[in-house]
């Protein structure tokens, strides 16, 4: 983190006072994202050592900048260490927005017009921009191409069909995927594809929307990225929803192409499908071979779309062996499971209290006081200890300094990542069996460094689920103060 205080410095002319990471383990990218703050100034630091998709994303901010399009400004940059500083767009999405002004399929008119804004916005970055883009810094590849829509496919086969046991002939599914590649590059690719065009990669600010999370863009189809937002899994917007973010979509088009909306619908659905199996993909690797289980919490979402399809589109080609391995998907009663406890956990109305404590084994683990028993402690004392360090010694694991120390450790990385995916296990399990009470402990040496820190973050991670109240208590801290 020293590299991305160093460009705050240099870039306000003012120290560094807090560090905030906004992305763990618990994303699916390997990328380190902090917000940096000092008063009334602040700003997003980026970690990542993939230089080309750092290259690409500096560059392509700077272009769309360029055109006046609302994305962040970049601060500050040092690609030798796969660092860069832009602006702090808040921490409202729109997907969050969406979740907070919705009942159900009722979705408010404030959060449908913040959809329309979004939808408004897209055809500049695909067309107005995209007409001078810079395509060679493009990573990894500057198309979407059949090599691109391969990839794409086969992670949906290895990654999801295999990984959930949906039975299906390999070679019937490699000569649908063949028509299915043929048929998606006979449309119009002379567009830039956003790639990643979903509700949590549009910030809301002043009721209007920015956007992040284009460095993985290259020239394609304009029908791919408006079928990324609309189908987006979780976001799970009603159908008539969808139509009429679509219309509005095809409309604005028309102020910046003569494509006529026949020859954008005969491709459409196509990249729908195409990129419901890229999610899916993505869902089973992370979720069935990473054994990240959160990420299958968006599976019964996307299928629910896939089951739209199949009972209201028909495609201008025929892929028999994929639409039997969808209705395979419909049917598997391992992925129904997991439907069924999305349900459950939707249906419960009562909150999960998880207490979270600090301690320091000098004191023994903390006393269960609720009655339950049970429950996960963690022995931190394997981390390196930041208390060895006199800079540190009148810290604590609350404290910037010492959480910066922290996250440069990657054991520290790995730890929380595991200690996070026993406990979230532990709390979707509690919630679906209407258990009200879990405790967490944290135990180090002193029980003011390591152990703090870790209750901290394991805490944040936490408040972000729905139905679940969380209470942390540092004891020793509690101690000292009293």
């Amino acid at each position: 983190m020293d590299v991305l205080q160093k460009l705050f410095e240099q870039h306000f002319h003012s120290p560094v006072g807090r560090v905030e990471p906004l992305q763990g383990q618990l994303g699916g990218s390997e990328r380190k994202i902090v917000r940096l703050a000092n008063g009334g100034l602040s700003a997003i630091g980026v970690l990542y050592d993939v230089r080309e998709e750092n290259a690409a994303f500096l560059e392509f901010s700077r272009h769309f900048r360029r055109h006046g399009l609302p994305v962040p400004e970049i601060y500050a940059e040092d690609l030798s260490q796969g660092a860069y500083l832009e602006e702090d767009l808040g921490d409202v999405t729109l997907f969050e927005f969406l979740s907070k002004n919705r009942a159900g399929e009722n979705v408010a008119p404030m959060a449908v017009e913040a959809y329309r804004k979004a939808v408004a916005v897209l055809p500049r970055f695909q067309i107005e921009a995209g007409r001078d883009l810079n395509y060679e810094v493009c990573y990894p590849r500057s198309a979407f191409d059949a090599q691109s829509i391969t990839w794409d496919l086969n992670y949906f086969k290895y990654y999801f069909l295999k990984l959930a046991g949906i039975p299906f002939s390999e070679q019937s599914l490699e000569d649908d995927f063949a028509r299915l590649t043929s048929f998606l590059l006979s449309a119009n690719l002379d567009y830039f594809l956003y790639r990643d065009f979903q509700s949590r990669n549009i910030m809301l600010r002043d009721g209007h929307p920015f956007f992040l999370d284009y460095q993985g863009g290259r020239k394609g189809a304009l029908q791919y990225d408006i079928a990324a937002l609309l189908y987006d899994a979780k976001a799970d917007l009603p159908p008539d929803l969808r139509q009429q973010l679509l219309d509005s979509y095809i409309d604005r088009l028309a102020d910046f192409t003569d494509l006529k909306r026949e020859a954008f619908m005969r491709h459409y659905y196509a990249y729908v499908y195409v990129r419901i199996m890229q999610a899916l993909g993505a869902y089973g690797f992370r979720g069935f071979y990473e054994r990240k289980a959160h990420f299958l919490q968006s599976v019964p979402y996307a299928l629910k779309n896939v089951r739209w399809l199949l009972e209201h589109v028909e495609l201008p080609i025929a892929l028999p062996a994929l639409m039997h391995a969808f209705e395979g998907i419909l049917a598997s009663e391992k992925l129904q499971r997991l439907a069924a406890k999305e349900d459950s956990l939707t249906a419960e109305d009562d909150s999960l209290i998880v207490r979270i404590f600090s301690f320091s084994y000098r004191r023994g683990v903390p006393a269960d006081e609720t009655g339950h028993g049970g429950g996960f402690v963690f022995d931190t004392r394997a981390i390196p200890n930041p208390g060895r360090e006199e800079k540190f010694k009148n810290l604590t694991g609350k404290d910037a300094p010492v959480i910066d120390y922290l996250n440069r450790q990657e054991c520290a990385h790995k730890f929380l990542a595991s200690a996070t995916s026993l406990v979230d296990a532990s709390v979707s399990a509690y919630r679906r069996r209407g258990f009200t009470s879990l405790t967490v402990s944290f135990g180090c040496t002193g029980g003011q460094h390591r152990s703090v820190y870790f209750a901290e973050q394991l805490a944040e991670r936490l408040r972000a689920r729905n139905g679940v109240e969380v209470v942390v208590r540092h004891l020793e801290l509690e101690n000292r103060n009293r």
